[in-house]
């Protein structure tokens, strides 16, 4: 979705679709190192030094689960639905392409964990609040198309397409019928709507349909800005999503190409309404925000940046503005993060291998102290206070009902 549509088995090759989400271009692989992000509030910049297990709050690893990336809670606050690491899925010959994912539920004990799709390859997925079905995203219908890579934009799977069905992978419905990639798809609480993101002709923008596939509509028409990993907050009328611009990612592929100098994407968090309208800006820092996931209180949202040593961890934003509170601070890679519907767990990805982003595992941490649950919803603050100066990047965000 965070929030993104891809499960990653070795290392970025050109960006991260994900809800959580978003997408990261390949120079998102190190920290930004032009002045005007190293003058930004870099909220982690800090290394997470020796004792940095003392800092997190409890957590644990799921177990009896194969590599796994990418869950989301389903409304009981115990199932979880993720991308996973499954010999029945389609795998590209490149063994650093991320792929080789199929849908799976499981409890976050670990227990009653099965398959819902068993061929093509799969991204992400949601529970709908009844928790009578769940949407997906699978090339199963194009199996004979080129596998592609979740991984880069430029290479997406095309003949990605929605489907829902019930918990156990019975009475499949498909939702669309093109060969466009579409994924990073979600459903409102309320179980009315389902949004997600659709790439056409190389452009990303994010489209709404009615929960039974019918009404689709493009909220975002932005020929520069990439717009993905879309939520609902609880209002069922406000979207958070990322964005990053295409004109900037070429040129720092130009940078890295004729330099060997690796910078961040510059990545940043909206929000808009449900027609498209009331674009606003959430985070204002000129390096990668990503990720975004919605807490039940309708104000703060969990993302990832990255820190310094190239160290990525997970946040919790603020909608209103200020500081964001670092919440995981491993050496190594953790991001994805999704927030249970009761405001009291987070799942989270976290590399365990000896490369960057090998060896995925999803983990819960015990966030009830956060005090982010639903019962102390007040709505969703309008507009998030922008630091003095602070003017967003080129181009204005744009939506077109």
């Amino acid at each position: 979705m965070q929030r993104s549509t891809i499960f990653v088995t070795t290392i970025f090759t050109a960006a991260l679709a994900g809800h959580a989400g978003g997408l990261l271009a390949a120079d998102a692989a190190a920290p930004a190192a032009d002045a005007t992000a190293q003058a930004s509030t870099r909220a982690g910049a800090d290394s997470a030094g020796p004792d940095w297990a003392s800092r997190e709050l409890p957590h644990r690893k799921i177990p009896n689960i194969p590599e796994t990336a990418e869950a989301y809670y389903a409304p009981d606050n115990i199932h979880v639905i993720a991308q996973t690491q499954d010999p029945k899925a389609l795998r590209a010959k490149d063994e650093k392409s991320a792929g080789g994912a199929l849908t799976w539920i499981f409890k976050d004990d670990g227990s009653e964990a099965w398959r819902v799709n068993d061929r093509g390859q799969d991204a992400c997925s949601w529970f709908f609040p009844d928790m009578k079905r769940i949407v997906w995203t699978s090339t199963r219908d194009h199996m004979d198309m080129p596998i592609g890579n979740w991984s880069d934009d430029s290479d997406y799977p095309q003949g990605a397409e929605l489907y829902t069905s019930d918990l156990k992978g019975g009475n499949i419905k498909r939702l669309t019928n093109n060969k466009y990639y579409e994924a990073e798809v979600t459903v409102s609480p309320d179980g009315k709507w389902i949004v997600f993101g659709r790439q056409i002709n190389g452009n990303m923008d994010i489209w709404i349909m009615k929960s039974d596939g019918t009404g689709e509509k493009q909220l975002t028409f932005t020929p520069d800005w990439q717009e993905g990993a879309p939520y609902f907050l609880p209002d069922n009328k406000t979207i958070i999503y990322r964005a990053w611009q295409h004109s900037v990612t070429q040129e720092l592929k130009r940078i890295r190409e004729e330099t060997g100098q690796r910078n961040q994407t510059p990545m940043t968090i909206f929000t808009m309404n449900l027609d498209g309208s009331n674009v606003q800006p959430r985070t204002f820092t000129n390096d990668m925000n990503w990720a975004p996931f919605p807490a039940p209180d309708g104000r703060h949202f969990a993302y990832v940046r990255i820190g310094e040593g190239n160290n990525w961890d997970v946040y919790l934003g603020d909608l209103a503005g200020g500081e964001p509170r670092r919440l995981t601070w491993s050496p190594a890679f953790d991001g994805f993060p999704a927030i249970s519907p009761d405001g009291k767990k987070l799942l989270f990805t976290r590399s365990e291998g000896q490369r960057f982003m090998s060896d995925l595992y999803t983990h819960v941490m015990d966030i009830s102290s956060l005090n982010i649950g639903p019962e102390n919803y007040k709505g969703v603050p309008p507009k998030s206070e922008a630091p003095a100066g602070w003017k967003l990047p080129a181009e204005k965000v744009v939506s077109r009902n």
